[in-house]
C-alpha cells in the first residue's frame, strides 16, 4: 500500500509570487503581515551580511565565505521557525541563519576567517557549530534530537544541508534513524540546483529530493525557497509537527546559488550567465518587498531603518575583522577533549619546546667565518 499522504507536491509550495503577489493555499496560510515584515527585515541585514563577507574575503580578512546570496529566504525562515528551546544545526553556508539565531556576526565568522572551529557558544544560542563536511551534521542532529527525546524536553532540531549532501551515506543514515526511532527533527533541503559543479540531475533521478522522504517512511514536502510567506509556513507546519510527537520530516527549499561555491571557485566554468540571470526576477528580497508594499506594510521610512540597521551591522563585522587575533597554540589541545589525555600532554609538550627554540631570543647566534 502507498502511503501518499508522505509523498510532496508535484509543485512547491507557493504563498507570494514572482511578482509579489498572494497565491492562495488550500492548506498553508499566508503568514500575518507584522512576521512579515520581520522576515523583511531579515531579508535585508542577510544581504548586506553576504555582501559584506564577500568584500571581506577580496581583503584578506576572511580566508573563504560561502554566500548565500539569493538563498536569504531559507536562511530567515529557518531562524524563524523554531523557538527558543529549539536548536539549529547549520552548514558552512548558512551564516545568514546562524547569526539571526543571535550569533554575533562576527563570532560567526570565526571559523571562516580560520581562526579556530565555532566561534560562538553553542549553548547559548542552541546552534550548533557550522560543518564543511557534507552530511555529518544531520547525523549530530538526529542524536541530539534523540537525546532530547530521552529527557522529556521541549526540542525540536531544525537540521540543514544543501542538495550536494542528499549524496553522501550520512544523508541516508541520518533520516533512517530519525524515522526509525520518530526523533523530532525537521530535514531542510536548500536545493540550489549545485554540488559545486554538479548540477542537480547528476545527483539524482527522483522526481525531486522531497520524494525521497516516504523511502524512510517520513513525510516530504516541496516549497518554494525564494518565497520566504511560503518558507516560513512548511517550515512552521513541519516543527510543530516534531513537537507534538509527528516524528522527523524532509523539507526541499527550490532555490538558486546566485554567486559562486566559495570565493575559490570559478562558475563560468559550469554554468551560463543566462542561467543565473534568470533567476535575478526571484530575488526573494524583491518579492517580499512588493508584496508588503503593495499591503501597505512597508513604507520609505521602515525601509530606510532596515537599511540603516543592515548596515550597522556591516559596520560591525568590518570593525572586527580588521583585527589581528592573538591566536594561542595551546588551543589545539585545549579543546579536543574535557580531560587532556597523557598522549596530547607529550604532544604539546613537544610543540611548546618548537616553539620556544623558535624564539629570537633563544636563536643561536653564528660565531666566526666570513660571509
Amino acid at each position: 500500500m502507498l502511503h501518499t499522504e508522505l509523498l510532496p507536491r508535484d509543485t512547491a509550495v507557493r504563498l507570494i509570487d514572482e511578482n509579489g503577489t498572494a497565491v492562495t493555499d488550500e492548506h498553508y496560510a499566508l503568514p500575518d503581515a507584522d512576521t512579515l515584515v520581520r522576515a523583511y527585515r531579515g531579508l535585508i541585514e542577510g544581504r548586506r551580511i553576504n555582501d559584506q563577507a564577500g568584500a571581506l574575503v577580496r581583503q584578506g580578512r576572511l580566508a573563504v565565505y560561502p554566500s548565500s546570496h539569493g538563498q536569504e529566504a531559507c536562511q530567515v525562515g529557518a531562524s524563524m521557525a523554531i523557538g527558543d528551546t529549539d536548536w539549529l544545526f547549520p552548514t558552512y553556508r548558512d551564516s545568514v541563519a546562524v547569526i539571526a539565531r543571535g550569533v554575533d556576526p562576527a563570532d560567526a565568522l570565526v571559523l571562516l576567517k580560520g581562526d579556530w572551529h565555532s566561534g560562538y557558544d553553542v549553548r547559548a544560542h542552541r546552534v550548533a557549530p557550522q560543518t564543511t563536511p557534507l552530511a555529518t551534521q544531520l547525523l549530530h542532529a538526529v542524536g541530539f534530537a534523540q537525546a532530547a527525546k530521552h529527557r522529556g524536553e521541549d526540542t525540536v532540531v531544525l537540521a540543514l544541508c544543501g542538495d550536494g549532501a542528499t549524496s553522501e551515506g550520512d544523508f541516508h543514515e541520518a533520516l533512517n534513524f530519525a524515522a526509525v526511532f520518530h526523533v523530532p527533527v525537521v530535514f531542510f533541503v536548500q536545493n540550489n540546483e549545485f554540488a559545486i559543479s554538479v548540477p542537480l540531475s547528476r545527483q539524482t533521478a527522483a522526481p525531486s529530493l522531497a520524494h525521497k522522504a516516504i523511502g524512510y517512511g517520513m513525510p516530504g514536502q516541496r516549497v518554494d525557497g525564494n518565497d520566504v510567506a511560503a518558507v516560513l509556513a512548511v517550515l512552521g507546519e513541519a516543527v510543530e509537527r516534531a513537537r507534538a510527537g509527528g516524528g522527523p520530516s524532509l523539507v526541499e527549499a527550490h532555490t538558486y546559488r546566485m554567486q559562486a561555491h566559495t570565493n575559490a571557485d570559478d562558475d563560468t566554468r559550469y554554468r551560463e550567465r543566462e542561467e543565473v540571470q534568470a533567476w535575478v526576477a526571484r530575488d526573494p528580497l524583491v518579492r517580499l518587498r512588493t508584496y508588503l508594499a503593495g499591503i501597505g506594510a512597508l513604507d520609505d521610512d521602515a525601509e530606510a531603518q532596515f537599511t540603516a540597521g543592515a548596515e550597522t551591522i556591516a559596520t560591525a563585522m568590518r570593525a572586527a575583522l580588521n583585527t589581528d587575533t592573538d591566536l594561542d597554540p595551546e588551543d589545539l589541545f585545549r579543546f579536543v577533549t574535557e580531560t587532556r589525555s597523557p598522549q596530547l600532554e607529550e604532544q604539546w609538550a613537544l610543540l611548546r619546546g618548537e616553539i620556544e627554540r623558535g624564539r629570537p631570543e633563544n636563536a643561536e647566534t653564528p660565531t666566526g667565518g666570513h660571509r
